[in-house]
């Protein structure tokens, strides 16, 4: 494979594979007279997987009326997805298969095959659910939270943001735990067990009181649960010290850490909320409550938005609405932040971290990795793509650390810990200047406009020339111009000494 792709070529790519709609039965597979799988390079593509992609790509159609069989086949309502380009674009760079890395890892004293599990939701609520993921590769499941209680849903419970032309990017739901009856949800967790004895299978549990939460640990330990995951965090439970009332409580954190513990002999771990300002200080309640491990992040209490014609939040309810829990991409920041948080705490230190919170790919898996993650949890993801997302977390995870040298993962656990410091420590000396690239830049003018109307007006606009003038003068390095610039037409120059 080349050393790396040029601007236009990753442009082509990633807008195409943005588009693309992730067929359950790609079209764009089936017609390929050459038995090429289309639909699973461009998946590959859409979740950052691009040399697992370009083993894929090898293809030299010749495209009949303007055409070949897969863009003819292709179900997008609007524009066919341009494959015939991105294999075209793909082709100078394919490579071999890469060999797989060991992705196992000890996690609270449990050997798991990989780090890749479901999170206690939707998406892990029943045996022939959890039957399938684990079949296609998951390392292990957090079957959806257990309890006496036993909730009636509403309807419809799901609301999305997005962006015109792309998948949502943050999501609402107003589930609550299991609504299966608690004898139906053991008997699928001792199905799982036996019938998959090498996963993990980690039972969330949610009491109300004492009683509930002891009952609750000894049910599921004798069904076989590896791990105990105490659910001290759901947003919106409709009863009376249930979810994220808990989880903002140390005292009660701890309190129920110490029954759970004092009624089964597995590991446990306390799930945190992140509706609280500092979640290190219930982390450490748990774990002086005896928890193992601790897991974070639940969902963040919110409001998705107002349909202006009823005046009713969304997704609507008979006329009404509620607060209830955000996930997806967006809150991917929100739960790096409390991981490292919690990882750099010294109370902490070494403490086992399952991380989850919109983790859609094997790059952001990893992120949650090396800031102190060594378990990690999915489920909104699942939810818009598959249990097939799998393939790519593997893939991709397991040629990381074969290109870069690793050869297990915990030596990847924490590692950029060292790199974060409080804002006070960073280096205020030095200031990286944007190099614009000239080649690149289609003279839009979103870098002057962004500059000048919330920066330091430090571009000045070549109206003949159609092309942005960096004024060093001014310039203070905040890179603004960059981050709006769609073209990738502006870069990172050298640190050097600000001038005084």
């Amino acid at each position: 494979m080349k050393a790396e792709f040029t601007k236009y070529d990753q442009l082509v790519l990633h807008e195409e594979a943005a588009r693309c709609l992730i067929c359950h039965e790609p079209a764009c597979t089936q017609a390929c007279p050459k038995g090429i799988d289309a639909g699973k390079f461009v998946r590959s593509l859409r979740f950052d997987n691009l040399a697992g992609a370009l083993d894929k790509a090898a293809c030299d159609c010749k495209p009949e009326n303007g055409k070949a069989p897969c863009e003819s086949a292709c179900v997008h309502p609007v524009t066919p997805i341009q494959l015939t380009r991105m294999m075209k674009v793909s082709d100078p760079y394919v490579t071999g298969e890469a060999a797989a890395a060991d992705l196992s890892i000890n996690f609270c004293g449990v050997p798991c095959e990989n780090p890749f599990f479901l999170s206690s939701s939707i998406v892990a609520s029943n045996y022939e659910m959890c039957k399938k993921a684990l079949e296609m590769g998951w390392g292990g499941i957090v079957f959806k939270t257990v309890g006496v209680f036993r909730p009636v849903e509403v309807s419809p419970r799901f609301d999305s943001l997005r962006t015109p032309g792309t998948p949502f990017y943050g999501f609402k739901n107003l589930e609550q735990i299991a609504e299966h009856p608690l004898e139906e949800n053991l008997a699928f967790m001792r199905r799982l067990k036996e019938d998959f004895p090498s996963k993990i299978l980690i039972a969330s549990i949610m009491g109300e009181n004492d009683e509930e939460w002891s009952y609750l640990a000894k049910a599921v330990t004798e069904i076989g649960a590896d791990i105990i995951e105490c659910n001290f965090s759901c947003p919106h439970m409709s009863g009376d010290g249930l979810g994220s009332d808990v989880g903002q409580d140390p005292e009660l954190v701890k309190h129920y850490t110490e029954i759970v513990k004092a009624a089964t002999h597995i590991p446990v771990l306390a799930k945190m909320t992140p509706n609280i300002g500092n979640m290190e200080i219930p982390a450490i309640a748990a774990m002086k409550g005896g928890a193992d491990g601790i897991a974070a992040i639940n969902t963040i209490k919110s409001i998705a938005g107002i349909d202006m014609k009823t005046l009713t939040g969304t997704p609507e309810i008979s006329g009404k609405s509620a607060v209830s829990g955000y996930s997806g991409k967006a809150v991917k920041p929100i739960a790096l932040r409390f991981i490292h948080d919690m990882a750099q705490h010294p109370a902490l230190k070494n403490v086992p971290i399952s991380g989850m919170g919109g983790i859609e790919t094997w790059h952001d898996a990893l992120e949650f990795i090396v800031l102190g993650s060594s378990n990690i949890q999915i489920t909104t993801a699942v939810m818009q793509y598959g249990y097939r997302i799998i393939d790519d977390l593997i893939d991709g995870l397991s040629r990381f650390m074969k290109e870069n040298g690793y050869q297990t993962l915990d030596e990847l656990v924490g590692l950029a810990l060292p790199q974060m410091v409080p804002a006070d420590k960073l280096d205020r000396e030095t200031v990286v200047y944007p190099k614009f690239v000239r080649e690149n830049c289609s003279g839009c003018g979103r870098c002057y406009i962004a500059c000048y109307d919330a920066g330091h007006q430090a571009i000045r606009w070549d109206s003949e020339a159609k092309r942005p003038i960096l004024d060093g003068a001014k310039c203070v390095g905040c890179h603004l111009c960059r981050h709006v610039c769609e073209s990738e037409a502006i870069e990172v120059s050298k640190r050097v000494k600000k001038h005084t």
